[in-house]
């Protein structure tokens, strides 16, 4: 400080609101407490510590699949688990685990993100693509099924990725980072699609199907998205930031805007609406019963030989009961992949089998009764500039 200069005073609003000691930087978008940045990283890294420990997320020696995408979320979980790893003695065995959808111009700069965060947390790393497990990529199903189904398509086909991804890892854990945005936003999408029996699961912190040794965990439950970004920020974190190329049509950026919108009068409203769909609790649900009868005598002596009960889920499949109550239960396979589905046939293998009845069944390159002008146009479609 030179003569002369009074030294600067700083007002007491102005101050950490938790050390009093320090300029405040940021102020929480959860509860709008004004933070300096180390009370913020101990504030915000306590709260996930907590929520691990309260719900009982982890336990000593397990092995443990992150999802990475190099996105914000993944990435800063994967920073936050080994810190608190490392800081709260929790003896777990972390991976990186990256699905490459096949998105050219998206998912190949990203997964570059991914390969620089597995050489600065000193983490395993696999990669699983759609090709290999599905013999499509993202891009190829959207030419053909059109980019307004695209991201049905890549949910399903990326739930089961990372199923199978963890298997042959040996890992029966896999972590994300869906955080108190992605949750109260899946709730509201529910409820605008009247899709109300999803909501029960929708708000669950750890799910896992009966006969799947693989669960799936969301520490960044209870965390806002604002929250992560302003770590990153401040951490100086290596993360990609670009959205995906066929996110804007999705259904769920309908949902982010009304949330948004929400947020800006209520900041608590996230963690309301995630409270909401904890709480709602459905009516049991009356199941359809069709008889078929010959005579009444017969209906009354055999009525449960011949009565079935039908279910209709909401993408309209049929829930199949067996009869004498040996009733499928959640964990029963895909008769085609294997791959755990309470109907005879999967979701992921429905999907794919309507793709190959519309998959071109002419290759234009090897098709000599197609002219150079359409080769010349195929191969100009493909450049990139």
């Amino acid at each position: 400080m030179t003569d002369g200069q009074k030294p600067k005073i700083l007002k007491v609003s102005a101050l950490c609101q938790l050390c009093h000691a320090r300029k405040a930087v940021m102020k929480r978008p959860k509860n709008s407490q004004k933070l300096c940045k180390e009370c913020f990283y101990n504030v915000f890294e306590t709260e996930i510590h907590n929520t691990i420990t309260n719900a009982h997320l982890f336990a000593p020696g397990d092995k443990v699949a992150i999802g990475a995408s190099g996105g914000k979320d993944s990435t800063v979980l994967a920073s936050i688990l080994k810190t608190l790893n490392e800081r709260y003695n929790y003896g777990l065995e972390l991976v990186l685990l990256s699905i490459d959808e096949g998105i050219k111009g998206y998912r190949d700069d990203s997964l570059a993100t991914v390969k620089r965060n597995q050489v600065q947390y000193k983490m395993p790393l696999e990669i699983i693509s759609y090709k290999d497990l599905y013999d499509w990529t993202m891009d190829e199903i959207v030419s053909c099924a059109g980019i307004r189904s695209s991201c049905t398509y890549c949910g399903v086909l990326r739930r089961q990725a990372l199923d199978r991804g963890a298997a042959k890892l040996g890992i029966n854990h896999v972590v994300t980072g869906h955080n108190a945005d992605d949750m109260a936003e899946t709730v509201l999408m529910n409820l605008l699609r009247g899709d109300v029996a999803r909501l029960e699961k929708s708000c669950t912190i750890l799910t896992q199907s009966s006969g799947s040794p693989i669960k799936r965990s969301k520490p960044f439950k209870y965390t806002y998205q604002k929250e992560i970004v302003l770590y990153a920020h401040y951490k100086k974190l290596d993360y990609f930031s670009t959205e995906c190329t066929y996110a804007p049509e999705a259904f769920r950026g309908t949902a982010r805007e009304l949330l948004k919108s929400l947020e800006a009068v209520r900041p608590s409203c996230i963690m309301d609406i995630i409270y909401s769909g904890e709480h709602l609790v459905l009516a049991p649900k009356k199941k359809k019963v069709t008889t078929q009868y010959k005579n009444k005598k017969k209906i009354m002596e055999h009525q449960d030989d011949q009565s079935q009960e039908v279910e209709i889920n909401a993408d309209g499949s049929v829930v199949l009961k067996a009869k004498k109550k040996e009733e499928l239960k959640d964990g029963n396979t895909c008769e085609k992949c294997g791959y755990l589905s309470s109907n005879k046939i999967c979701k992921a293998c429905m999907l794919l089998a309507g793709l190959e009845m519309n998959r071109p069944k002419v290759n234009i390159d090897n098709n000599v009764a197609v002219d150079g002008a359409a080769k010349l146009t195929k191969t100009l479609e493909q450049l990139s500039f």
